[in-house]
């Protein structure tokens, strides 16, 4: 019986407009080598500058994640050779990171465990090497080389794939609200790195650990974690070694596969980039990012489920980004039921939202512009057929919701003299089912009320309707 240990390692890109020790731009997807400078190409005697914009976003960060923040931090030299590492070196924090001893709790199976985070460093990022099938050959791109990322890294803390990503899914939500990072997996700028390792149950000491890359989805964070679990428990059953290497996630096998064996620090040869010297930050300026922290998605979660008495749910998908719990927010200030509002936000908004690939800040429809809706229901001018049905035209042409309705004659009729002629005339035309009625059969009276909607061309109140129907059967 052997014990699962994993510890994850995350290398967020943070927000800034320029590279952690230049001025060049941090653009996604601009042509190859267009942004570069000596600097971040390692050209002789260029020198790097410290990003401040990247340093407020990693005190922010470990603040967030609980850590102490080093008064006095430094940079290092971490020395290896690889294509796209055009100094031969890269600028990271060894001896004294940014950030140290922080935590996060996790709640996986009804139960809440917290995971300790090691250390979050400051470091640039590499190049990225392309590797054209066709051509046979291998270019690289350097605009990437010198963007700021923060590392952060966790005890061996958790105990199961579902706990890693747990976690992971945990801290893109912190970093995004936060605004220091994008979360975007696809584009590498929130790229995840497990490390795992099997040790029987009960024993102390650690197993031989497996770092596991090239994963860009929580999905397959997932699913290589447990192929992983299945692996290295075959070779120790079968009285094998685990080997201390980093393994490649190939999606299309479902498996993964040797890269290389695992380096230790002392294979970078560490030493303290002499062209920085030590940052130092006031305790003052520190503290003023503390009182500054936005209100962070536990704490949010909690607070929905409590003042609007939501479902864990709902609570849950609203408070997933920053974006969406204010609009949220916005929208029950106007419009006071919290439930019927968080129901079209899941529903109709995000049904339009995924169809056009919208943001919800982007959102043609504002919490104004719902919540007049949401009243136009509530007060009898429209049903809630018509307003479902005029919602995708609010998205899509951005008008409000009254504009529509005055513009199609949709408003909802409640009259009792204009309904009164409308179920006149299809108790004439439905005898059959009207006796029916009369005889017990209760569940008639929602055929007659739908022709009456269907008559009144979806004008009708229901409530009216119905209330009308019983006094005319009788």
């Amino acid at each position: 019986m052997y014990e699962v240990v994993i510890g994850v390692e995350v290398h967020a890109q943070l927000r800034t407009k320029s590279k952690m020790f230049c001025g060049c731009s941090t653009a996604f997807g601009r042509s190859p080598n267009s942004q570069t400078c000596p600097v971040c190409l390692g050209l002789p005697g260029s020198l790097p500058v410290i990003n401040k914009a990247a340093v407020e976003m990693a005190v922010r960060a470990g603040l967030a994640l609980n850590c102490t923040i080093g008064a006095e931090n430094r940079f290092a030299r971490k020395n290896y050779f690889y294509p796209d590492l055009p100094k031969g070196y890269q600028i990271s924090q060894y001896e004294a990171p940014i950030c140290e001893h922080g935590w996060m709790e996790i709640a996986v199976g009804g139960t809440t465990k917290r995971v300790r985070i090691r250390r979050a460093h400051l470091e640039e990022d590499a190049g990225k090497n392309l590797h054209g099938a066709s051509s046979g050959r291998s270019l690289v791109d350097l605009n990437r080389a010198g963007t700021p990322l923060l590392e952060i890294v966790t005890e061996p803390d958790m105990r199961s794939a579902d706990e890693a990503v747990a976690y992971l899914k945990n801290l893109r939500d912190i970093l995004m609200y936060l605004e220091v990072c994008d979360g975007n997996m696809e584009e590498g700028s929130f790229r995840c790195e497990p490390n795992l390792s099997l040790r029987p149950a009960g024993q102390q000491e650690l197993g031989v650990k497996v770092e596991l890359k090239n994963i860009n989805s929580f999905k397959f964070v997932k699913d290589a974690l447990e192929h992983e679990i299945k692996r290295q428990t075959k070779v120790l059953t079968e009285g094998g070694c685990v080997k201390q290497e980093t393994r490649l996630w190939n999606l299309d096998r479902g498996e993964t596969a040797v890269m290389r064996s695992k380096e230790e620090a002392h294979d970078y040869r560490y030493f303290p980039d002499p062209d920085l010297v030590p940052l130092k930050l006031e305790r003052e300026w520190v503290d003023a990012f503390r009182a500054d922290l936005p209100e962070l998605p536990a704490v949010r979660t909690r607070r929905f489920l409590e003042e609007y008495g939501l479902p864990d749910y709902d609570a849950g998908v609203l408070t997933a980004t920053r974006d969406v719990a204010e609009y949220f927010e916005s929208s029950v200030k106007l419009f006071p039921q919290p439930k019927t509002v968080s129901n079209w936000m899941m529903g109709e908004l995000t049904r339009e939202l995924n169809n056009t690939g919208t943001v919800i800040g982007a959102s043609p429809v504002s919490p104004e512009r719902l919540a007049t809706l949401l009243r136009m229901v509530e007060q009898g001018t429209v049903s809630l057929k018509v307003a479902r049905d005029i919602f995708p035209e609010m998205y899509r042409t951005g008008k409000a919701p009254e504009q529509i309705v005055q513009e199609k004659g949709l408003t909802q009729v409640s009259d009792e003299g204009a309904l009164s002629q409308v179920i006149d005339d299809v108790l004439a035309k439905n005898p059959a089912q009207v006796a029916q009625f009369k005889q017990g059969k209760q569940q008639v009276l929602g055929f007659l009320v739908g022709q009456v909607m269907k008559s009144s061309g979806g004008k009708a109140n229901p409530g009216k309707v119905n209330e009308l129907l019983k006094h005319k059967l009788g």
